[in-house]
């Protein structure tokens, strides 16, 4: 029985690790060739090994134009064509509040997390204009409601969920579905890295696995299956969504 995404090409940003090494398995699984971005070209090359010979590994930094024209031009060379991207590719450092966050980590994180966007629409949109394609952002419920501590990336995600709506009307006439998940606590190395800048670490991970009505912290498998549905055409009348991938993080008065 054919897959999901059988005979799909997708073009996954941050797809050596974490949510993206999930999303891309899931991908290959449901009958998609995904061509794997990464900053780390020897971990993007391991994983589009592990994933099979449709696929293929790219390298370059989302935050710089020429770099993501390269990657994309490279995907077209191979394929032909371009059915999704999935925008996921992030950073969530640093952990502070605004005013003790330096210029620098503001505009280093605003590169990576949103900047990014606008390279890869801007090199993606006419081969996805031509397939009727679709976008899917990795946003964060933190984008939604807010997090302590952690001001950059909270305006990251939140300005995340706002151009998903916006790119999803501009893009509608050109049959172009866009559309965003929002997880809350998923252990991935990302994650990991930011419990450990906290002051007490394990209390920290403990609250992670506390958060979630359905149960504890998951891995990026759950993600990954809310992936694969706005990305099939199953979701074909969906857009300008933003999924919670939450387990109930976000509902009641809770500590």
């Amino acid at each position: 029985m054919p897959g999901e995404l059988s005979g799909k090409v997708i073009l996954l940003t941050g797809g050596a690790n974490g949510i993206g090494r999930e999303c891309a398995s899931a991908y290959v699984r449901e009958g998609a060739a995904v061509a794997v971005l990464d900053t780390d070209g020897d971990k993007a090359a391991q994983a589009a090994a592990e994933l099979g010979s449709d696929c293929m590994a790219v390298q370059a930094d989302v935050g710089e134009g020429p770099a993501v024209e390269a990657a994309i031009h490279a995907v077209l060379t191979r394929y032909e064509k371009l059915h999704a991207v999935h925008n996921n590719a992030g950073t969530a450092s640093p952990s502070k509040p605004l005013d003790q966050t330096t210029e620098h980590e503001w505009d280093e994180l605003m590169r990576v997390n949103v900047k990014s966007l606008f390279w890869t629409t801007r090199f993606a949109l006419n081969a996805l204009t031509a397939g009727k394609g679709s976008i899917l952002n990795t946003a964060s419920m933190v984008g939604m409601i807010g997090q302590d501590n952690h001001a950059a990336y909270v305006a990251s995600k939140g300005a995340l969920i706002a151009l998903t709506k916006a790119m999803a009307l501009d893009y509608a006439p050109r049959g172009i579905r866009v559309n965003a998940i929002c997880p809350a606590g998923v252990w991935t190395p990302m994650l990991e890295r930011w419990c450990a800048e906290q002051p007490e670490p394990d209390r920290i991970r403990r609250y992670l696995n506390g958060i979630h009505p359905l149960g504890p912290c998951p891995y990026g498998d759950v993600v990954a299956d809310a992936a694969v549905f706005l990305l099939s055409d199953r979701a074909r009348f969906i857009t300008g969504c933003i999924l919670p991938v939450s387990g109930g993080a976000e509902l009641g008065y809770r500590r």
